[in-house]
This record gives C-alpha cells, sequence and structure tokens, in this order.
C-alpha cells in the first residue's frame, strides 16, 4: 500500500493533509547547517492524540517512515523527514491545557511554543524556565532533544522540569509516564527515556512541566577579561560563593564582535577594553527582594575583580536586554557568516579552560576558524566552525568532540545529534552502550518506523 492510499483510509480533514506543491520548503528541514533538506511524501497535521495514534498505527502496520516535527528550530537534522514517508506536524496540538497554581505545574500540548506558555503563565506570576534561545521552540521539541539553555546552570534542563508525559507509541497504542507529582519510583521511568530520544521511540502529545515564580528582580553584570581562561577560573568562585545565577555566559572576542555589529549594539565600552578583551563572562542575578539583589550584584562585581576582569559593568535593563538577546542570537549570526558547523560539547566546567586550549591548537592545526561562547555555568561549549573543507571539517570535528570526551565531557549537551552528528557518534561512542540503544529502539519501535536513520 502507498502512501496515498494511507492517506485514504485516515479520517482526517482535507486541510489536515499536504501533498506535492502543496508542502512548504519549511517543512523539508530544520534549522541545521549541513543537513540537506527533503520534501516527505505528506505532512499529516494531527489535532488530537487519537488521531496521532490512528497515523502511527496504520504507518506501522505499513512500514511506512514517521519524522515527528515542532516548530523545526533544532540544530541536528533530527527533523529532516523521509523523501517517502511522513512528515507528522504537530503544530495543531497547541493547547496550554491548564496551569494549575497550587501545584505548580502547567499541562500542555506538544505544539506549544515557549512563548505562548510564557504569556500565559504572566498573569499566574510563574515562568517555565527553560529557555534555549529561541522562544518559537515548541514544548515537544524541547522534550525531544531534551533542550536547556542559558538558564540550566540554575534550573538545569528540560528533563529536570517534566514530571509527566503523554506519548504514543509506534503501535498506536497510547501511554502516560508521571504526572503532577515530583517523586517517582513505581518501576521505569518511561518518559525520562523518552525525553531526549529525538522522536525515536514515541511521539509525546502531552507534557507536564514545572513552573516557578516569577522573580520581579534582575541584573545583569558583564566583565571582560584578557584571556577566556580567567573567564572560565572566575565560574568556580561564583558558584561557590552561593550566588544562585540565573545565567552565567561566557563569550570569545571572536563571536562578540560578530553578534554585536550583527545587531548594532553598542555596550558603550572604552575603546581600550574592547580592543584587548579577549573574553567576556555574563552573569545574571535574579531575586524576590531587590536589596538582596544589591548584595548579589556587589559581590558577584567583587569576585569578578578579584578574579582578573578588566572592568565590570552593570548594565540598565535596556542595555542587559540586548546583551542578553546577542548571546541567544550567536548562532544565527554564525549561521549568517558562513559557519560550516556547530559543536555543542559538554565537559566538566573546571576542565573548560582545558579544552577551549585544545580546541584553539586543534584550530590552527587544521587550518579553521572557531569562534565561541556558551553556558559557562554547565560547561556546555557552543563552537562554530569555519572550514569548507568537507574533509578537514571532518578530521577537526572528530577531534574536537575526541578532546571533549577525554575531558570527561560528552558530544552533545542540547542540540542533540539527528542527522548531522550520527557519524560521530557511531565513531566514537562506547560500542556497548550503542548495542543497548538498539536494543532499546528495537523494543519501542521493531518496524524501525519512528525517525528511522536519526542518532545511530
Amino acid at each position: 500500500m502507498t502512501v496515498a492510499q494511507l492517506i485514504d483510509r485516515l479520517d482526517l480533514n482535507t486541510d489536515q493533509v499536504l501533498t506535492g506543491e502543496a508542502i512548504s520548503e519549511d517543512y523539508s528541514h530544520d534549522e541545521c547547517v549541513n543537513v540537506e533538506a527533503v520534501i516527505p511524501a505528506v505532512v499529516l497535521k494531527p489535532t488530537s492524540t487519537e488521531e496521532v495514534s490512528a497515523i502511527l498505527a496504520m504507518a506501522n502496520e505499513l512500514k511506512i517512515p514517521v519524522t515527528c516535527r515542532g516548530s523545526g528550530t533544532g540544530l541536528s537534522g533530527a527533523a529532516i523527514p523521509d523523501a517517502d514517508g511522513i512528515l507528522l506536524s504537530l503544530e495543531r496540538m497547541a493547547a496550554v491545557l491548564e496551569i494549575d497554581d497550587a501545584n505548580h505545574v502547567a499541562v500542555v500540548q506538544p505544539g506549544v511554543t515557549l512563548g505562548q506558555l510564557d504569556e500565559a503563565l504572566t498573569s499566574h506570576g510563574l515562568v517555565y524556565p527553560i529557555l534555549p534561545g529561541e522562544e518559537s521552540a515548541s514544548l515537544g521539541g524541547n522534550v525531544a532533544t531534551n533542550a536547556g539553555g542559558m538558564r540550566a546552570v540554575k534550573y538545569g534542563v528540560t528533563r529536570h522540569q517534566v514530571l509527566g508525559v503523554e506519548a504514543v507509541l509506534p503501535t498506536g497504542e497510547i501511554i502516560r509516564s508521571g504526572g503532577k507529582f515530583v517523586k517517582f519510583t513505581t518501576g521505569y521511568d518511561i518518559g525520562q527515556l523518552i525525553i531526549g530520544s529525538e522522536g525515536t521511540l514515541a511521539v509525546v502529545t502531552e507534557v507536564t512541566v514545572k513552573v516557578v515564580p516569577r522573580l520581579a528582580h534582575k541584573a545583569t553584570v558583564l566583565a571582560p577579561f584578557a584571556t577566556l581562561t580567567e573567564v572560565t577560573e572566575a565560574v568556580p568562585t561564583i558558584l561557590h560563593a552561593g550566588l544562585v545565577p540565573l545565567m552565567l555566559e561566557y563569550v570569545d572576542t571572536m563571536a562578540m564582535s560578530a553578534t554585536t555589529e550583527s545587531l548594532g549594539l553598542d555596550l558603550g565600552m572604552p575603546d581600550e577594553i574592547k580592543e584587548t578583551a579577549l573574553a567576556y563572562l555574563l552573569v545574571v542575578l535574579e531575586s524576590a527582594d531587590a536589596d538582596r539583589l544589591e548584595t548579589d550584584i556587589e559581590r558577584a562585581g567583587e569576585i569578578v575583580s578579584e578574579a582578573g576582569a578588566m572592568d565590570v559593568f552593570v548594565l540598565p535593563a535596556a542595555a542587559a536586554a540586548q546583551v542578553l538577546e546577542a548571546r541567544e542570537k550567536a548562532f544565527w549570526v554564525a549561521k549568517e557568516h558562513g559557519a560550516n558547523d556547530i559543536i555543542d560539547v559538554v565537559v566538566p566546567r573546571a576542565a573548560i579552560p582545558d579544552y577551549l586550549d585544545v580546541v584553539g591548537a586543534l584550530a590552527a592545526e587544521h587550518e579553521a576558524l572557531v569562534a565561541g561562547a556558551g553556558h559557562a555555568g554547565d560547561g556546555n561549549v557552543h563552537l562554530s566552525i569555519f572550514q569548507g573543507d568537507d574533509e578537514k571539517r571532518s578530521a577537526l570535528m572528530t577531534a574536537i568532540l575526541s578532546a571533549g570526551m577525554d575531558l570527561g565531557g560528552t558530544i552533545s549537551a542540547e542540540h542533540g545529534i539527528g542527522l548531522a552528528k550520527r557519524d560521530y557518534v557511531i565513531a566514537l561512542e562506547d560500542p556497548a552502550k550503542l548495542a543497548l540503544m538498539r536494543r532499546i529502539k528495537q523494543a519501542f519501535d521493531p518496524n524501525n518506523i519512528l525517525n528511522p536513520g536519526k542518532v545511530f
């Protein structure tokens, strides 16, 4: 049976089915910089869990590949569809089902974007703390990739905020794991296994997430340093002081210059600092109490000064918003400037200086330009690779990823593997672990219809 015959058997409205020229180019890719776009045979837009169940059950019976898509903001090629398969777009399952003030949870459908959820939570004085840098990202996509972002130093990543999921297995069976509770020891935690699986195990149709009080007072401290090593060495001292920053970011001078220039951003720094600083530390603090925040600002300033900062700037609210936007847009700027690859290695945060020294040497050895920024508080290093020669870039990527693993890290902290990093995972990861992952995939998806070819 063909995809066309499958469509005839499904009880969907005509506007839920796109084929041929009706499929826009946007459905053919995500934001990965180095994976080719693919137009699927059909785009299906379910509006309920039951419709997702019917689609998967039939696709499984006919062994038709299914790729699930949220907002398409991913960076690993995990949302690239199969040319002979179904792209399952969850854009019409976009309702905030419940905001439970008493339990501090929100229940949402997977197509809800971070921006939509934030708007719904504002009147409740609450916030969902995961922010991977793109408010148009969907909650379902965040669950699939275990998204992180700049607030991870305080709140962790997506899996730390998800309390429960409803999901549809490839067979069409609907399961629930977790709920509005924070402790769970009843057998295997299936929900946590699905988080970060990049759509290869099940399709998430409902998510229950933790939300936290929206604190009224925030401040941003920006400190330029003469070396990147000084920046990263300041991080443990800040955390040891008990400040609990909302964000703790580093940006090298190359990435900062490119981003501020692209956005037309003037930070008002003296020219001598802009010309000599090689890296910047960005510390965002928050508090429910204005006086406590002032105390924390003073302490943060003292720490970074003692660590060797060239100066300390407590930014006005408007300037702080611009700097945070600049940091969030670092990837898009790198993409605009023609980056050939993006890396999101994570290492133990104390190992960041050693890792970046190795990266610098490897970049020179492989005749590449490497610009970086990252979540200094949790060891997540984001690198933009500029090397147009495929062979040289592949060798450099292998060396950089391997170096991170040698220091106790891993290949991806938050972007996921998808197609972009799949070959590196196969080459560098523990074969026993890969074999176990394949057995888990087989248990969930014996006909290999969900996102085949992704991850491994």
